[in-house]
């Protein structure tokens, strides 16, 4: 990107979040960088957010807002449960899902399986304000590889499991499709709770609700709910997904209750009000979720999706 001849020495990146939508950050201090088997990571600070991650070009997680999305992700159905033992994290290399999953009582094992190793290594030593030591806590299990081998091979069961991943184009798209959906739900002990992201009805409204049908598909109970995300620049939707545990009946005073009993501590967006806030939804969105729409299943692709790579660049002009 490029500005004034004044503005030089600042060197800004964007993310295009479609042909026509997208957001700049200021990066300032480059910290680490690194082209892993499976994709370019980068590190680095920003004055506004800290210290983030972007991963193929596309802005991951930072220090200062990741609450914005790993606490819903993991709180919203983890409240709904009756008590979490035993999750699995899919994706999430950074260590915020895990850290908000380890501060579950009763809590006995977290299993993250991220396929590339690259990820948590520069989390590991770069974004410690985000997973807080989560690596290495004792009750937390790295497997490095394909989660679908894990699911469909290892026969474990889980209360929770998060679907924390990157965009879904490559590669990544089989694990938003129903056939790893249902491997999933075969992975959940009973009652147990599935939660993920469905991406944004703002600049990728088919994709979500592709997605959405894709779970709609396999789970008798599916929630969607919202949140903005400042590092994603957008209105982002989450959902969870069950068998037989609805979050949707859980009252606000509820909510608060079972947080104090268990005494979740910290928490920067989560409570109970918020819960009901989460679940509820805007006109627009009640009308792209109720459209028919063809569920995504193995070798689909989601048309609206692009690698960033494949964007022609940007170029900024001021004055």
């Amino acid at each position: 990107m490029s500005g004034t001849p004044a503005a030089q020495a600042t060197l800004y990146v964007a993310e295009r979040l479609n042909a026509d939508f997208g957001f700049y950050l200021s990066c300032g201090r480059p910290l680490a960088e690194r082209r892993s088997a499976w994709q370019h990571i980068e590190v680095f600070d920003n004055a506004q957010f800290g210290r983030v991650m972007r991963i193929d070009g596309c802005f991951m997680t930072s220090e200062r807002d990741e609450f914005f999305y790993h606490e819903p992700m993991v709180h919203l159905p983890a409240i709904a449960h009756p008590g979490v033992r035993t999750a699995l994290v899919v994706g999430g290399g950074d260590g915020g899902a895990a850290e908000e999953l380890l501060k579950l009582p009763g809590i006995e094992r977290v299993v993250l399986a991220e396929l590339d190793g690259d990820v948590v290594a520069m989390a590991r030593e770069w974004l410690g304000a985000i997973h807080r030591g989560a690596f290495d806590d004792p009750r937390l299990q790295l497997r490095l590889g394909d989660a679908r081998d894990l699911l469909v091979q290892g026969g474990e069961r889980f209360d929770q499991i998060v679907l924390d991943l990157t965009d879904p184009f490559g590669p990544a798209v089989e694990l938003y499709t129903v056939e790893f959906y249902a491997a999933c739900r075969r992975a959940l002990n009973p009652g147990g709770v599935l939660s993920l992201h469905l991406g944004s009805p703002i600049h990728l409204p088919e994709t979500m609700t592709r997605i959405a049908a894709s779970v709609r598909a396999v789970f008798p109970v599916f929630r969607p709910y919202l949140q903005y995300v400042p590092l994603y620049g957008t209105l982002w939707c989450m959902a969870m997904a069950s068998n037989d545990t609805d979050p949707a009946l859980l009252g606000a005073s509820e909510v608060d209750a079972r947080i104090a009993a268990r005494g979740l501590h910290g928490l920067q967006l989560y409570n109970g009000a918020m819960h009901q806030a989460l679940l509820a939804q805007p006109n627009f969105v009640r009308a792209l979720l109720a459209r028919p729409t063809r569920p995504l299943r193995s070798g689909d692709v989601l048309d609206e999706v692009r690698d960033p790579s494949e964007l022609p660049p940007v170029t900024v002009t001021t004055g």
